[in-house]
């Protein structure tokens, strides 16, 4: 399973709103997410509007091209895309920055031999 951590910007003025839409997600939106590979999908918001985004898949580009060939992605893009700065002509779920993983604990145990207790 391929852990992916990405961020964006959120306009700090719409930060609140962006809480609100993501309060209650679409049902048709998180049935496509779920069907396509997104698994554990979490996203982390500062008051600057910082967005740290994470979920595992067993292919970032399968989970990509699944939500892409998507209509509810589309339009669910469409409306998210004024909430972010910097995005230029991308939308929100192509106009991310990929963070690399640099630490995980239990790959980092499992190296040294730790076993369970």
């Amino acid at each position: 399973m391929q852990r992916v951590c990405f961020q964006l910007q959120v306009k700090p003025e719409r930060v609140d709103e962006y809480v609100e839409r993501h309060r209650a997600v679409w049902p048709e939106m998180l049935e496509a997410l779920h069907a396509t590979g997104w698994h554990n999908y979490s996203l982390f918001l500062r008051r600057d509007g910082l967005l740290v985004g994470y979920f595992e898949t067993p292919s970032l580009e399968a989970a990509l091209a699944g939500m892409a060939a998507t209509d509810v992605n589309a339009r669910w893009q469409a409306e998210m895309a004024e909430f972010f700065e910097d995005l230029g002509d991308a939308r929100p779920d192509t106009g991310f920055v990929l963070l690399d993983e640099v630490f995980h604990l239990e790959d980092q145990l499992a190296t040294a031999g730790h076993r369970e207790r």
